[in-house]
C-alpha cells in the first residue's frame, strides 16, 4: 500500500509539472505521441510506456487530452511502475458533456481524478482479483469485488481488458470513469 506521505508528494509534484493557468489545456490528441514521447532509440520493438500504449489503442482519446490538461502526460511516462484503470473514449462519453467540461477546465478536480485511476506499482489482474480494495495516487482506495467473473470497481465500473502490458506499468482498460468521494 503506498504511503500517505509519498501520495501528498506525487500529487504535489504532478500538480507542478502542468501547464500555466493562462496556458492552452486542450490539445489534438493526435499530437499526444509526437508532444509527449522520448527521443526513440532505433529499435522499433521496443516497449512503450503507458501513455504510448494507450495512444496507440486509439480508444483513449478523452484519457490522452484528459491527462494532457492534467500536466500527467510526463509522470505517466515515467520509470513507474504504475497500474492504469484507464477509462475508454465511451467511459468518458458517459459523463454529461457539459459536466466533462467543467472538469477537464478545473485542473485540481482532473488531477483527483485522473491520480484515482493509478496505482503504484505493477498490479497484473490476476493479483486485481484477489483483491477488495487498492490505494490510489490520490490518496484514497478503489473498492474491488469480483461480480459473476467480472473484476467491477467501486460497484460501477467493470475491467473489460486485463494486462495491456507496457515497459513502466501495466493498463486496465475500464468502462466507467471513476470518481474518487469528495
Amino acid at each position: 500500500m503506498i504511503n500517505r506521505t509519498l501520495a501528498v508528494a506525487v500529487l504535489a509534484t504532478l500538480a507542478a509539472c502542468g501547464p500555466k493557468k493562462d496556458e492552452a489545456a486542450v490539445i489534438d490528441s493526435a499530437a499526444v505521441p509526437a508532444a509527449a514521447a522520448p527521443a526513440m532509440d532505433s529499435n522499433a520493438n521496443a516497449p512503450k510506456d503507458i501513455i504510448e500504449t494507450a495512444v496507440a489503442a486509439g480508444t483513449f482519446n478523452t484519457l490522452a487530452k484528459a491527462l494532457t490538461a492534467a500536466g500527467l502526460i510526463e509522470t505517466l511516462k515515467g520509470t513507474g511502475p504504475y497500474t492504469v484503470l484507464a477509462p475508454t473514449d465511451e467511459a468518458f462519453a458517459k459523463i454529461p458533456a457539459a459536466d466533462l467540461d467543467a472538469l477537464l477546465a478545473d485542473k485540481a478536480a482532473l488531477t483527483k481524478v485522473l491520480t484515482y485511476h493509478v496505482i503504484a506499482g505493477n498490479v497484473p489482474s490476476s493479483q486485481v482479483s484477489t483483491m477488495t480494495d487498492a490505494a490510489t495516487l490520490e490518496g484514497s482506495k478503489v473498492m474491488i469485488k469480483v461480480v459473476d467473473g467480472k473484476v467491477m470497481l467501486n460497484g460501477t465500473a467493470t475491467v473489460t481488458g486485463a494486462d495491456v502490458a507496457a515497459s513502466n506499468g501495466v493498463i486496465h482498460v475500464i468502462d466507467t470513469v471513476l470518481m474518487p468521494k469528495k
